[in-house]
């Protein structure tokens, strides 16, 4: 039994869709697919594409408006945004920084954090790291994303798994006991392997071709890297802090694709009764998934107070990492 410690806590969540759904009728109308083929093999149902004019930036501050509201925060309190996006609305400044302005917020910090799909995972361990070592008191924790931008449309391999969105959480501190009885984030882990960057990329960037350029994917290679990495560094999570997968009530994982989720946690010894599943209703919204779920499984009731989740993603580089959080 340790003594009393910070523990970083999320206090409130918050999401943003575009209005503009996408069904895969609609796709199948301009690609050689079916809805009967997109739902078999991703369990996707529609997605939400950004409007004209619609950006990162603006989703991003929806959602944080929203996790605000629900945090009972303002701007005055908040003295860290980190946005986590693959699409920033400008190539600089940092999303953040643009988020942070427009919601108000005058003090502290403000950065991008660039791991893909695996971004709001990245980005709560930055924020636990920057809150417990007094960097910081509260943080705005968003993930954002409008990859309709950046996929190839003629291109269905790629262009029936994403869609845009926006989600949120405030993250703020507060006292444990120390030990796994603690509201607030109880451990991540976080991983890279570069040298499979190639198997999940965009063909174009600021500084290579001057381009946005699209998304490439070799679909197979990705989920069997996804698969194995989520249930290792899972299990390695879970064994660190003492814990097995029956101790989990609810899993929030990355919403790529059904089948992975299915998959992973098989190997990870959950059921699907105890994963959050919105992949159907938003396809693969990249950084912003796992909020978007978070946010979801919260306000329907699902996740309650007290609960211990793992959220847990994967993304190009490759990136993947996961968190043992109690709400």
């Amino acid at each position: 039994m340790t003594g009393p410690v910070q523990r970083s806590v999320i206090e409130g969540t918050g999401s943003a869709l575009p209005e503009t759904r996408v069904t895969n009728d609609e796709l199948a109308r301009r690609l050689d697919t079916s809805d009967s083929w997109i739902r078999e093999r991703t369990g996707i149902c529609e997605r939400r594409i950004a409007a004209a004019g619609e950006t990162t930036a603006d989703l991003a501050v929806a959602a944080g408006a929203r996790a605000l509201a629900a945090a009972g925060a303002g701007p005055d309190d908040i003295d860290l945004v980190l946005v986590a996006t693959a699409t920033p609305a400008r190539t600089f400044p940092a999303t953040a920084a643009t988020v942070q302005g427009r919601l108000g917020i005058r003090a502290g910090s403000a950065f991008d954090i660039a791991a893909v799909c695996s971004g709001f995972v990245y980005a709560l361990a930055v924020a636990d790291s920057l809150l417990r070592t007094g960097q910081a008191r509260r943080a705005l924790v968003i993930g954002a994303e409008t990859f309709s931008r950046i996929i190839d449309w003629e291109d269905r391999t790629t262009a029936v798994l994403f869609g845009d969105g926006a989600g949120a959480a405030v993250v703020g501190l507060a006292e444990g006991r120390g030990d796994l009885s603690d509201r607030g984030i109880l451990a991540a882990r976080l991983r890279a392997d570069g040298r499979h960057d190639m198997l999940l990329h965009v063909d174009g960037g600021a500084g290579s071709t001057g381009t946005v350029g699209h998304v490439r994917m070799a679909g197979r290679e990705v989920f069997r890297h996804a698969v194995t990495n989520l249930a290792g560094v899972t299990h390695e999570l879970l064994d660190g802090l003492g814990l097995t997968a029956a101790d989990i009530d609810w899993i929030v994982p990355h919403q790529a694709n059904l089948r992975i989720i299915e998959a992973t946690a098989q190997r990870i010894g959950v059921p699907m009764e105890r994963v959050v599943v919105t992949v159907d209703r938003h396809a693969n919204t990249s950084a912003a998934s796992v909020p978007l779920a978070l946010d979801s499984a919260i306000r329907d009731g699902r996740i309650r107070p007290g609960q211990l989740l793992l959220v847990e993603a994967m993304g190009g580089g490759f990136t993947w990492g996961a968190a043992v959080v109690r709400l």
